[in-house]
């Protein structure tokens, strides 16, 4: 096998990769610090699509972790950009949060549950009844299904919270369709983060702390692909799956050096 080309670009998950529970994950600081300072593209991704750009680089300047806004990719922005290119100036009953309508409201689309082209789910933490039965009902009368990922639990300090792919579970038995699912691992969401930056899959690595998502996300993408243990996947977890990551390090902590 030929060599691989160096390393020029970064992505790097969010969760259980730099932070945990809201607290920075040792060499997190370090690692985000030489990007900055070798001036290599780089992007924080998160399939979260509660937060906007800007919520999400307040958030982590209070860990003490600087990441320009431009440097950070959600499932929300990955969302709104496949709506743009599929069907630009549309409509869309939408579930979710602020960093999901915003990134919408960004790119023209109109908010409504009059008749909408396409229903949108994507993460909040108020998923109520009424909702999601707007949601079936719409679907049923001909909306096409979009969720912006298809985690189904989401981490909290009190443990885990049902997250999208868990609620999008249930509005597929309600209404026999199932969404298609923008974020990782889908390699649009990567692909798209890539041109987003001007980088290329050939010479780009993907950092993340599961296999099921991150791993297979950049594998699928073409990409580089380090797993860290400092998150969901362990070690002895790995060989449960038909593919491997092309290195796997304790933390973001060991590869500081490799920038």
């Amino acid at each position: 096998m030929a060599d691989r080309k160096p390393i020029e670009s970064w992505l790097t998950d969010m969760d259980g990769v730099l932070i945990h529970e809201g607290v920075p994950i040792p060499g997190a600081d370090a690692f985000l610090k030489k990007l900055r300072e070798s001036g290599r593209p780089f992007l924080v991704l998160t399939n979260n699509s509660i937060y906007t750009q800007r919520d999400l680089h307040a958030r982590l300047q209070r860990m003490g972790l600087d990441v320009p806004m431009e440097n950070i990719w959600t499932s929300a922005l990955a969302t709104a950009q496949f709506l743009d290119d599929q069907r630009p100036g549309g409509s869309a009953y939408v579930i979710g949060e602020a960093g999901l309508t915003t990134a919408l409201h960004d790119i023209g689309y109109i908010l409504t549950d009059h008749d909408p082209d396409f229903v949108i789910l994507g993460e909040t933490r108020t998923y109520s009844f009424e909702a999601m039965t707007k949601a079936v009902r719409l679907i049923n009368d001909g909306a096409r299904f979009i969720a912006t990922n298809p985690d189904n639990v989401g981490p909290s300090a009190e443990g885990a919270l049902p997250a999208t792919g868990s609620v999008a579970a249930l509005i597929t038995a309600a209404t026999g369709r199932k969404p298609y699912f923008i974020g990782k691992p889908n390699p649009l969401m990567m692909r798209a983060g890539l041109n987003a930056i001007g980088a290329h899959s050939e010479t780009s690595a993907m950092i993340g702390d599961r296999m099921d998502t991150d791993v297979l996300a950049g594998l699928e993408a073409g990409m580089r692909t380090f797993l860290v243990l400092s998150g969901v996947t362990q070690a002895h977890e790995i060989d449960r799956y038909p593919f491997r990551p092309s290195h796997v390090v304790d933390s973001i902590a060991d590869l500081v050096e490799r920038i």
